[in-house]
């Protein structure tokens, strides 16, 4: 394989003479340690990595060190690794846009004269964004985040304050948060952030490791900065400048802090905002509020599925996937992740999304036509960018324009709606649509691009200043015409001159190194060899033939660049100040792009509820504290999705006092974990403001979806699987309200079984008499079932437990032939199999290893092959049941039990060896004889209650009681 890999990759040659590679050798050396920054030198048509870099490059994306090349020779010999420009830029999407660990530096020059030219980060894309977006939509908005945390006693109270650099927009927020740093965790996972700033030591080794694995969970990059750069001195007076409007507000924000604004001080210094003037008076700044949305953790993320991973084996694996049916290029699907991450929580909110999907999905003309004329429009929030930061040129502004021309046919579709929510739709489009294309905005721009631009050679690919828009261009132009023509006749007349054909054998061109000159074949040039050694300059002789001029076309020529550098010299400055004045424009274009990507999401909620092939159903949604959830026929979007899914839809009543906890049991593989998963992806796509995948659907709003969902560990951190699940379920017990929803899936597996339904019961009880939150717990320890008769203890004393429900997945097994098979429906009752023998047939284990699995089971219990709980609930044959004891028989065993334990206690052990106290037991043992099983029940009673009045010898107990028959 490595053998030809240079010939099938045709790496570029790293060429450096002797001089060049010296001088490179000594500036390299002197290059700061970073392990993070991955280093590129820009050698004009390809690129070069050196040193542990090239390893990297060479190791990860060629995936052979045949690659790699030595630069120098001996002890100073330096690996290195050449990079095509196509091959740079999948580097630097991968590096920037996918990893989280490195960051991308870019350098230019020769020898040992190079400089730092461009870098950037996971959050501060900065420089590369021509680089990763110039062959794809931008389809994430970056967020950098800086924490400041202030540990105390009673908590740590965050500082903290983002950045987002595609929008320009500030963050401030404080909180205080808890050891797991849950509120931490939502912020960082609703705002997408990327990377994080924290300052060098910022508390106890403990506390900061706890910190630095939530943001890790976050897939956010960490990077340290000095503690003296995160300051708020002068802090007001950079905001003045960068902020629009009035300084006032700014400055009552930042005096409601205490952390946050050092924080935000040490964010302008690393992102170097005030360094460049093209963002002063562009940037907002906002209070950011916690509660403002549904709480996400990365968890919970996970387990939805909400967001794209590298794995997922077509894009309907993940919600975004299968929800983005946007057209705008790259606006739609950066508004849609920013949904996702960020669920409504205000009931009216939500409904007025809902509506307007409701209007798109009924009128399926309108909605085509929206969706047609939105395939037309630009990414204007990054256009604009471009345009403020004077990065753009005529075509960022041509491209404005075929967007804003598109508005008044998008203006009209909308008028013709005449629904039930046309006041709605007035309301949120036509009336902004309106104001926007008035004379003194966006027609106003429309008139300076057809005025300035000529439109008409945009069909050959060439973006031009019109020469009517100024008088001087137009000057230039009318003399650059006059030359070219002048040109032409001479190009005539020596053909003539020469009795040559023009063009065919007497050919004008027109070149960088001589500028316009005559050229011939070899095969004409014996014929007018005379001439041209006597009236015209030969300048070159090649196989292609001759290449001569004139002194009057050598003067014509150098007339001719003379007046076309004139003309691109107006052209440039003109072209600068129409991109001056279309920034000005930047109040017009910010809100339409706002309108247009959220049109744009809409109309692709209502696509995908119309285009479904079992469609999708508007919720009716409820405020948190009032309520049940009832999904009737739901389904998970993304399952039904996959071409080999004929999905079986299942209904979840979550009812208040009495299934608000529902316990699901069932064999392996039978549905449990879709199920609880697709009840949370139903609430967030509800929360977001789509349909969802049910035939009727109510629901109360939730403020957090909790997850604690399959098995993963972390041993560079030292976190085993089961810790992990531990200190996922934490966050939950932490973090957790009535207002949120709980999903668990096998909890306490990682550990013993004792230990692990110890926890599951007791997790079990708080959630359900402390949080009170709505939950979905699915299981294999059984016995959790007994929860919900805990409601229907008749003992005065005992624990009430209320709103617990058993529901179980069904199955169905084959008396005959054993064969079990998956009927993937949930329905009320327990189920008191796993069936894990079945499916370990499915997975074709050896026969003797499925015989001797089923024989050390029927050792532990009464295992039957052919029981059936979860399918007919009449077939109980086999079975295990408890065995049932008259009141009578227990209550007179209860008594004998009792005495038989004093009689035990009362024995002189501490005096008496082993065989003198097993002696001594024989005419104890024969008063629970006459109810043995009663006595077992009633003695079973009291060592789970406890007996604190008795100090049994715990050898000589053990060894009595194993021995008891009914024991």
């Amino acid at each position: 394989m490595d053998e030809n890999f240079d010939e099938r990759n045709k790496l570029p040659e790293l060429k450096l003479d002797a001089k060049q590679a010296q001088g490179f050798l000594s500036f390299f050396k002197t290059l700061p340690n970073d392990a993070r920054a991955v280093r590129f030198f820009d050698r004009r048509d390809y690129y070069t990595a050196h040193g542990e870099n090239a390893t990297f490059i060479a190791k990860t994306y060629y995936r052979t060190t045949t690659a790699l090349r030595q630069l120098g020779s001996g002890s100073d010999g330096l690996s290195s690794v050449t990079v095509s420009k196509s091959m740079f830029e999948t580097i630097a999407r991968d590096l920037l846009l996918e990893r989280t660990d490195h960051t991308l530096e870019l350098y230019e020059g020769s020898g040992s004269h190079l400089r730092l030219m461009k870098s950037g980060s996971p959050g501060n894309l900065g420089s590369f964004e021509d680089v990763l977006f110039a062959n794809n939509e931008m389809q994430d908005t970056p967020v950098v985040v800086a924490l400041l945390p202030n540990f105390r006693e009673n908590g740590c109270t965050i500082g903290f304050s983002y950045v987002d650099l595609t929008k320009r927009v500030l963050g401030l927020a404080e909180f205080l948060d808890d050891s797991h740093f849950t509120n931490t965790e939502s912020a960082l996972v609703a705002l997408g952030c990327k990377e994080c700033l924290l300052p060098i030591e910022s508390g106890k080794a403990s506390e900061c490791r706890t910190l630095n694995d939530a943001l890790t969970r976050c897939g956010v990059m960490v990077t340290e900065r000095k503690k003296t750069e995160f300051k708020a001195r002068d802090l007001v007076q950079d905001l003045g400048r960068l902020i629009k409007g009035s300084i006032e507000p700014v400055r009552d924000l930042v005096s409601g802090f205490e952390f946050a604004p050092a924080a935000l001080g040490a964010l302008l210094s690393y992102a170097e905002l005030l360094a460049d003037e093209g963002n002063y008076g562009n940037y907002s700044i906002r209070r950011y509020n916690l509660g403002s949305y549904m709480r996400l953790d990365s968890a919970a993320m996970r387990a939805l599925n909400v967001l794209e991973s590298r794995t997922d084996a077509n894009k309907n694996f993940s919600l975004f996937g299968l929800m983005n049916r946007t057209c705008t290029a790259g606006m739609g699907k950066r508004l849609l992740h920013m949904w996702l991450k960020q669920p409504l929580l205000d009931v009216s909110e939500i409904n007025s999304r809902l509506d307007l999907v409701q209007a798109f999905v009924e009128d399926t003309e309108l909605r085509q036509a929206l969706r047609q004329h939105l395939k037309r429009i630009s990414d204007i929030e990054r256009l604009m960018r471009n345009i403020e930061k004077t990065r753009a040129g005529l075509q960022h502004v041509v491209k404005l324009y075929q967007s804003s021309i598109r508005i008044p046919y998008i203006k009209s579709a909308l008028e013709k709606y005449d629904g039930q929510f046309s006041s709605l739709i007035r309301e949120r489009y036509l009336d902004p649509f309106e104001l926007f294309t008035d004379d003194d905005h966006l027609n106003k721009f429309i008139s300076l691009v057809e005025t300035s631009v000529d439109l008409d050679q945009l069909e050959n690919g060439e973006y031009m200043i019109s020469p009517s828009y100024d008088d001087a261009l137009a000057a230039l132009k009318n003399e650059q015409e006059s030359l070219e023509l002048q040109i032409h006749n001479l190009h005539k007349q020596t053909a003539i001159d020469l009795d040559l054909p023009v063009d065919k054998a007497l050919k004008l061109d027109k070149g960088t190194q001589f500028g316009h000159v005559f050229r011939i074949t070899k095969k004409e040039e014996p014929k007018v060899r005379k001439k041209l050694s006597t009236q015209f300059i030969i300048l070159e002789t090649r196989k292609d033939g001759v290449k001569f001029t004139s002194t009057k076309l050598k003067k014509l020529g150098d007339q001719y660049q003379k007046v076309l550098e004139e003309y691109k010299n107006c052209q440039k400055e003109l072209v600068n100040r129409v991109v001056q004045t279309t920034a000005t424009f930047s109040e017009v274009f910010e809100p339409l792009a706002g309108l247009l990507s959220e049109l744009d999401v809409l109309l692709s909620f209502a696509d995908l509820a119309s285009s479904c092939p079992t469609p999708y159903t508007r919720p009716e949604i409820t405020p948190a504290d009032v309520g049940d959830i009832v999904l009737e026929g739901s389904r998970h979007p993304c399952v039904e999705a996959q071409d080999w899914v004929n999905f079986i839809p299942n209904d979840c009543r979550l009812v208040r006092g009495k299934s608000w906890f529902q316990i699901i049991t069932g064999p392996n593989m039978g549905g449990k974990s879709t199920f609880i998963r697709q009840v949370g992806v139903n609430i967030l796509m509800a929360q977001v403001g789509s349909f969802v995948p049910c035939e009727k659907a109510s629901i109360s709003v939730r403020d957090c979806i909790f997850a604690r969902v399959g098995a993963g560990d972390c041993q560079l951190r030292g976190v085993s699987t089961f810790m992990q699940e531990m200190l996922e379920t934490a966050s939950i017990l932490k973090g957790a309200t009535d207002k949120s929803l709980i999903i668990i899936d096998e909890l306490g597996r990682g550990t013993s079984t004792y230990d692990g339904f110890g926890l599951a019961w007791a997790i079990c009880e708080h959630i359900v008499e402390v949080i009170k939150a709505p939950t979905l717990f699915a299981t294999h320890f059984h016995e959790l079932t007994a929860l919900t008769h805990e409601n229907v203890n008749d003992e005065p004393q005992a624990k009430q437990i209320v709103g617990v429900a058993n529901y179980h997945v069904s199955a169905h097994i084959d008396s005959s032939s054993r064969k079990l098979t998956m009927l993937y429906k949930v329905e009320p009752g327990a189920c008191d199999q796993s069936f894990g023998i079945h499916v370990a047939e499915f997975a074709n284990f050896p026969e003797s290893v499925i015989c001797l699995a089923r024989e050390k089971a029927a050792e532990l219990e009464d295992f039957s092959p052919t029981s059936i709980i979860s399918n007919d609930a009449r077939q109980e044959e086999g079975s295990k049941r408890k065995r049932e004891c008259d009141p009578i028989d227990m209550s007179r065993g209860a008594a004998k039990a009792h005495k038989f334990l004093k009689d035990f206690a009362d024995l002189p052990l501490e005096s008496m060896d082993l065989k003198q106290a097993l002696q001594q037991l024989p005419p104890t043992q024969e008063t629970l004889t006459m109810a043995p099983e009663a006595a077992a029940e009633a003695l079973l009673s009291s060592f789970r209650g406890g007996i604190s009045d008795l100090s049994l010898s715990t050898g000589v107990s053990v060894i009595y009681l194993s021995s008891l028959p009914f024991l």
